[in-house]
């Protein structure tokens, strides 16, 4: 990977930990950030060592939303620059979870972040704002991530006083998993890509795709279609080293890798 400013890449423990780097501007994202965050959820996707992908901020925040001197999407010297729902859509495509580790403020377009990610691990005191209205404009891009995990009943209130909620709150709402103190906050992340990684890798990739792909269905489409999913799960080579592992009470070749 190339020295980046505004992003930083590090691979462990099976995951790639990306971090927005600009604490000078509580980490806001300007059209540098985005499009080294771009670069590094690709860069993720495509290494061969990353089981899953983290996603943070420098203290003392996690992201202040747009950066309004040069927002998202903006032209970028030497570059072209990535539209911020482009990102957006690539990490909930992505084929690998995706962790958001809130450690500080998330508000306004940060929280797309928040709402995009697959797990949501925060610090129980952070504080989080849909804060647009307060400036006059809306939440718009974000919502088609962030509503579907509010709601229409958290969503209003959010949305149209700008009111700020904590990590512990977010929880309450279905907005994220878990909140635990500031300084358990990597713990609690470790945990979570522990157990991502004992679990088979096609696996993992395929349930990504089982809770995206279900809700879309009828019933009778859905009992069709995994009906097949199982039972290709199933007849794999992973789905038989895991149920030979299992009888055998041993880890699965893809414990430790």
């Amino acid at each position: 990977m190339p020295d980046l400013e505004a992003t930083l890449y590090e691979v462990r423990d099976g995951a790639a930990w990306i971090t927005l780097n600009r604490p000078q501007n509580r980490n806001a994202l300007s059209a540098v950030l985005v499009a080294e965050l771009y670069d590094n959820l690709l860069a993720a996707n495509a290494d061969e060592r990353v089981r899953s992908i983290v996603i943070t901020g420098t203290d003392p925040a996690f992201c202040a939303g747009a950066d309004l001197k040069s927002p998202p999407g903006a032209s970028i010297e030497g570059r072209s620059s990535v539209p911020y729902p482009q990102v957006l859509t690539t990490i909930m495509e992505s084929p690998k979870p995706v962790i958001a580790a809130v450690n500080g403020a998330a508000f306004a377009g940060g929280l797309g972040l928040v709402g995009a990610s697959d797990i949501v691990i925060a610090a129980e005191e952070v504080q989080f704002s849909f804060s647009e209205v307060r400036i006059g404009v809306i939440p718009a891009v974000i919502s088609v991530v962030c509503l579907p995990k509010l709601g229409r009943h958290h969503g209003m209130r959010l949305f149209v006083t700008g009111a700020r909620f904590t990590g512990a709150e977010a929880v309450e709402m279905g907005f994220a998993h878990r909140a635990v103190p500031r300084q358990e906050l990597e713990a609690a992340v470790g945990e979570e890509i522990d157990m991502i990684n004992r679990g088979g890798p096609i696996a993992v990739v395929e349930c990504k795709k089982l809770v995206r792909r279900v809700p879309e269905l009828s019933i009778e489409e859905g009992f069709r279609e995994t009906a097949e999913w199982s039972g290709r799960m199933f007849r794999s080579d992973e789905g038989a080293e895991g149920m030979a592992a299992f009888r055998e009470k041993r880890d699965a070749a893809w414990i430790g890798k």
